[in-house]
């Protein structure tokens, strides 16, 4: 993939850029079995390939420049606003969108804001694009100031892309380098994206994470179920459960339970995310999944027994130390550890050497960058 704005030197985020797609994977691949290979080197399944460009379903964008002339994109170094609305590795959807919602900008009269001289209102742009096409639109202000004029204008944007389904006003009022607030007002009756993957609908909250490549995301959810399928739990957690992909994923899985699938539980810190995938799990009817907000750590200490099956898909810095150790003196005869960062997946799993890798995959879900999610499935050594 080639990229005007990496050639000029505008954007450098996507390290990889130029290079040929086929060794970045296989690059990624060797990466990964470097890592893993003193822990009992686990079978490698060929890795899982993305497409090479328009492959994101979230943009992330700062809005810069003034509120006639607004920028979509990033800050350079002078905090100045750099236009990427043709950012090859959006989706199409994206980039179909962000002309109108420039336009939109003006027409609301959201200031964009200036991180210099603190001033101005409208500071990130977060959109996001489901599979079947719909958009969630969140403006991220400093304040409630623009909220009347981006309410009354609304139905102005709304006619220009009639495929959006939610728009929110995000309030970030402190000036730090976060991407949002905690405060949400949400101004379409809408609330929720349905992000529907294989034959599962999630349904997305505004502040809910959700696996940036839609594609990718798909393959890594249905080989879990393929791999959970083969053990039969009877019951599983999944810890980090984020909107619920993996619990709602292998909850039909054949294997433990009347209901045909395991009893599963599903842990996330984020209110917004639990809620999410109750609703997910409630529109499908699941009866032996249930999902609460807390510590993942936390509720592995404090229960009672460990299930079958433990399910781990934790941030970069991995699981940790404490869960490591829970993990390593628990009954749990399996784990699947699904990881964005190599690293840390090698130090959790040498943390853990009662729980042997037998099956590992790569799935590129980063296409022009260092970054990769990989999949590995633990058996404990008995």
């Amino acid at each position: 993939m080639d990229c005007a704005y990496f050639d000029a030197g505008r954007c450098t985020s996507c390290s990889l850029m130029g290079q040929p797609y086929a060794r970045q994977v296989a690059d990624k691949q060797r990466h990964a079995e470097d890592l893993l290979a003193p822990f009992d080197e686990p079978e490698w399944l060929p890795p899982i390939a993305s497409a090479e460009s328009g492959y994101r379903n979230k943009a992330k964008m700062v809005v810069g420049g003034t509120v006639d002339a607004p920028t979509i994109g990033i800050l350079d170094a002078d905090d100045h606003g750099i236009d990427l609305q043709a950012c090859g590795i959006c989706s199409p959807g994206h980039r179909a969108a962000f002309p109108a919602l420039a336009r939109f900008i003006t027409l609301a009269r959201a200031t964009p804001y200036d991180v210099r001289s603190r001033t101005g209102e409208l500071k990130h742009l977060i959109v996001t694009e489901s599979p079947d096409g719909e958009l969630m639109i969140r403006f991220v202000l400093r304040s409630t100031e623009p909220v009347g004029r981006i309410r009354k204008h609304l139905p102005t944007l709304l006619a220009e892309l009639p495929q959006t389904r939610v728009v929110t006003a995000n309030v970030l009022p402190e000036h730090k380098a976060v991407l949002e607030g905690e405060h949400e007002i949400v101004l379409t009756d809408a609330d929720t994206l349905p992000m529907r993957l294989n034959d599962v609908t999630m349904h997305l909250r505004p502040q809910s994470f959700f696996q940036t490549n839609t594609e990718i995301a798909a393959a890594l959810y249905a080989e879990a179920r393929d791999w959970i399928r083969d053990l039969a739990p009877d019951s599983a957690w999944d810890l980090y459960s984020g909107v619920g992909g993996f619990a709602l994923h292998i909850a039909g899985a054949a294997g433990g339970g009347s209901a045909g699938g395991p009893a599963v539980t599903g842990i996330e810190t984020s209110v917004e995310a639990v809620a999410s995938a109750e609703l997910s799990r409630s529109d499908a009817a699941l009866s032996r999944v249930r999902f609460a907000a807390g510590d993942a750590t936390a509720f592995a200490i404090e229960a009672d027994a460990a299930p079958d099956l433990v399910i781990v898909n934790p941030p970069r810095r991995g699981i940790g130390g404490e869960l490591s150790a829970w993990l390593e003196a628990s009954d749990a005869s399996h784990v699947l550890y699904s990881s964005c960062n190599v690293a840390s997946l090698a130090k959790d799993l040498a943390a853990m050497p009662s729980l042997r890798p037998m099956r590992a995959r790569v799935f590129d879900m980063f296409p022009q960058t260092t970054h990769f999610e990989v999949m590995v499935l633990l058996e404990r050594v008995r």
